[in-house]
C-alpha cells in the first residue's frame, strides 16, 4: 500500500440531539446526528410522528381530492343510465 494517501484514522464522538454521546473512531472527529439507537422508534419501541412541513395532512388532502371526482362522476352518469331505461 502506498504511504501519505489514507486518512488519518482517530478517536471520534457521535453525539446525538437527544444527549446520548457515542466514542469511536473515524475520519472526522466529531458527528452530529438527528436520532441514535436510543431516541430512534425503532429501538425504543415508541411510536413517534416526525411529520415534517405537514406531509402527511398534505397526502390526505391530494387523497381526498382523487377520491371525491370519481364518486361525482358515477352520482352524474346514474340518472342518465334510469333515463334511458325509461325510454
Amino acid at each position: 500500500m502506498k504511504d501519505k494517501i489514507h486518512p488519518q484514522y482517530k478517536e471520534a464522538v457521535i453525539s446525538c440531539v437527544c444527549g446520548e454521546t457515542i466514542h469511536t473512531r473515524s475520519t472526522k472527529p466529531m458527528i452530529h446526528v438527528d436520532i441514535c439507537s436510543k431516541c430512534h422508534p425503532f429501538f425504543t419501541g415508541k411510536q413517534k410522528l416526525i411529520d415534517s412541513a405537514g406531509r402527511v395532512e398534505k397526502f390526505a388532502k391530494r387523497s381526498a381530492l382523487k377520491k371525491q371526482p370519481k364518486a361525482k362522476a358515477k352520482v352524474a352518469e346514474a340518472p342518465k343510465a334510469k333515463e334511458e331505461n325509461k325510454a
